[in-house]
This record gives structure tokens, C-alpha cells and sequence, in this order.
């Protein structure tokens, strides 16, 4: 009888379900009734406190469309998981346990760039792993593609969408802020499928002088409206140059809920223009996932799974070109994928006339 663990960490998304399922079905596919699968609740927490439900295969039908995670999710940073809990609880000897207790063949792990740390210091630990690529932001070193992320871009962009008929019938300038706290993947895509005129990203300091210009032009030209995509995580060039500890302080002491406001007002102050700020904020993670998602997750399902009957583990499963590819959990954990700014789609974006303020 083969013995699988798994379980969803970090923020949710549209296709952790369908990810799952591929994985179950492929699993179920192979070995018949000779395979276990025991689903962790709440991620690592369910890990650790030996919170888990025997899974059936009825339990991943009618779930490729469903949004979030059937087995819950929780945030357990990986700076913490060597720091002893409440009454000296240690995290990592807790999830060791239960994972032999088990007798677990190997577990499956789907999340971001968190989960990956900790999924390679249990691998580090001796855990039989194979992970899997999940976040709306598609920042995951070693893959092309995280699933969840083109479901993301589709809300984010339907977003934009909406705005640009009241931009118009207003003749106001719209910041439209998205979810990035450190890079600036779902902002890009969804600013240029939207049409944004202006797209502002963490890895690129912007300076406000360049985005009024970049406004101004258009009010010469004409146009009723600008739309700004402006990355949660966006940064200007002045605050770029700030040490962390002194840009948090900055950060602590500022009267604007976030940048998008900031900028906003800035806007409104030097044009005399009216200014509307909107945030989708987590309706970005929710609804179901898209039909690329949807096949996004089940290959890479069914490529884990392929992993695990091949015994083949401390990988991620990774999306590179049209093909799925194992990635050793070594080389991907602690490293961020974030979006060159000289790469080719910026070079192209700003060959459009979309302005980044740099």
C-alpha cells in the first residue's frame, strides 16, 4: 500500500483543487486501490498537529472548477519554523513525527515561496517531498509558470476593463492597484492586456515627475482618461534608496493606506485632476480557475504523481516552455523570480507607449 501525504500552504488561488486533483487522479489511475492519499488540513499546521482526513477518490470529483483549497490553508512563515513554540513545541521534530507515525511514502506540497523553504528543510530532514508551484504572483524560481497565476492576470484584467468606461465618461485618471508585494508579474500582464497607459512594479522605482509627464502627454493628446496598474509593491526611485529599516519607518508614518493613494494624490495635487483609486485586492485569489489553469494543473498533477510512483523525490514539478520538468527543491527554495526590466516584454510594453516611470 503506497502512503501519500499532501497538503496546501500559504495564500490560496483558483487552482489548487484542480492541482490536487491531478495529482489524485494520476495516483488512483496507477495503483487502483493500493494507494492512500491522507489530506493535511490548514497546510503545515495539520502537519504538525496531526490534523489530517483519510481522502477517497470521490473527495477529488467535482473539483477542477472549484476555487480555494478543500483542505484549508495557513500561513506558517519559514523564519519561524526553527523558533520554538508555546510551552517549547518544536514545528519541524512535530511534522517529522507525524510523517513517520504515518508511515508516509512521501508528501506533496503545493504553495509559494515560503512553502518551498520549508518543503526543502523537510527534505533536508529526510522527508520524501515532491512540490508543486502555486501563487497568483508567479514569482517561483524555476518554473515559467505557477498555476493560479494566468486566473489571477484574468480578474486583474477584467478589473481594468470595467474602469476604462467610467475613465472615459469622466475624463479622470484611475490607480488601479493589484496584488505584488515583491515583483510585479501579475501587474505587467494584466496592465497590458488591459491597456493601461502607465504600470508601475516593484523592480522599477518609478519617479513621479516621469508618470505626470507621461499623463500630461495624453491630456495634450486628446484623451479623456489615463488607467495606472500600479503594483501593490511598487516603489519610487527616492524610496528605492531608503535602507529597509528606514523605508519601513517611512512606511509606519505615512498617512495613505498604501502607494496607489499616494500616488494618487500626488496626481491630483500637480494636474488638478480627479483621481480615483481601486483595489480589487482578493478577489485576484478567488472564483474558479480559468481554462489554461485548469490545464496548468492538471499536468502538473499528474507529473507529481508521476514522480511519486517513480520514487523520485525532492523535486518540484516546473513549468519550462510547452513541457513539465522536475526541478531539484535545492535549487528553486529561497530564490524569487522576479521581472527583469530590461527584459523583452518591457522592452515591448514601452514600444506601445506604456510608461514605467523610470
Amino acid at each position: 500500500m503506497r502512503k501519500v501525504g499532501m497538503l496546501t500552504s500559504g495564500g490560496d488561488c483558483q487552482a489548487l483543487n484542480a492541482t490536487m486533483r491531478g495529482v489524485a487522479k494520476t495516483l488512483y489511475n496507477y495503483y487502483n486501490d493500493e494507494v492512500q492519499i491522507f489530506g493535511f488540513e490548514e497546510g503545515y499546521r495539520g502537519l504538525m498537529y496531526n490534523d489530517y482526513v483519510l481522502m477517497k477518490p470521490s473527495d477529488f470529483s467535482g473539483i477542477l472548477t472549484k476555487g480555494g483549497t478543500i483542505l484549508g490553508s495557513s500561513r506558517q512563515p519559514f523564519k519561524l519554523m526553527r523558533v520554538p513554540g508555546e510551552n517549547g513545541f518544536d514545528k519541524v521534530e512535530a511534522m517529522k513525527k507525524t510523517y513517520q507515525n504515518l508511515k508516509l511514502d512521501c508528501l506533496v506540497i503545493l504553495g509559494g515561496n515560503g512553502t518551498q523553504k520549508t518543503a526543502n528543510l523537510l527534505r533536508e530532514e529526510g522527508l520524501n517531498i515532491v512540490s508543486l508551484p502555486k501563487t497568483i504572483d508567479n514569482d517561483i524560481y524555476g518554473t515559467d509558470m505557477t498555476f493560479g497565476f494566468q486566473s489571477a492576470v484574468d480578474i486583474a484584467t477584467n478589473a481594468i476593463d470595467c474602469i476604462h468606461t467610467t475613465a472615459y465618461s469622466h475624463g479622470r485618471v484611475f490607480v488601479v492597484e493589484l496584488m505584488g508585494h515583491k515583483v510585479g508579474w501579475l501587474t505587467l500582464h494584466a496592465g497590458i492586456a488591459g491597456g493601461a497607459d502607465i504600470i508601475l512594479l516593484p523592480e522599477i522605482p518609478y519617479d513621479i515627475d516621469h508618470v505626470l509627464a507621461a499623463i500630461k502627454r495624453r491630456n495634450k493628446l486628446g484623451k479623456r482618461f489615463s488607467i495606472l496598474a500600479v503594483a501593490e509593491g511598487a516603489i519610487s526611485k527616492a524610496d528605492a534608496k531608503l535602507s529597509k529599516k528606514e523605508y519601513a519607518k517611512k512606511k509606519a508614518a505615512s498617512p495613505f493606506p498604501s502607494v496607489s493613494y499616494e500616488i494618487g494624490k500626488q496626481i491630483g495635487d500637480a494636474l488638478g485632476q480627479e483621481v480615483r483609486i481601486v483595489v480589487p485586492g482578493h478577489t485576484q485569489r478567488g472564483g474558479s480557475p480559468d481554462s489554461y489553469d485548469r490545464v496548468v494543473s492538471s499536468r502538473l498533477g499528474a507529473a507529481a504523481a508521476r514522480l511519486i510512483i517513480e520514487e523520485k523525490y525532492g523535486y518540484m514539478v516546473a513549468f519550462k516552455g510547452d513541457s513539465i520538468v522536475p526541478v531539484a527543491l535545492k535549487d528553486v527554495a529561497g530564490k524569487l523570480k522576479t521581472v527583469d526590466p530590461n527584459s523583452e516584454i518591457i522592452r515591448q510594453a514601452k514600444d506601445l507607449g506604456i510608461c514605467f516611470g523610470d
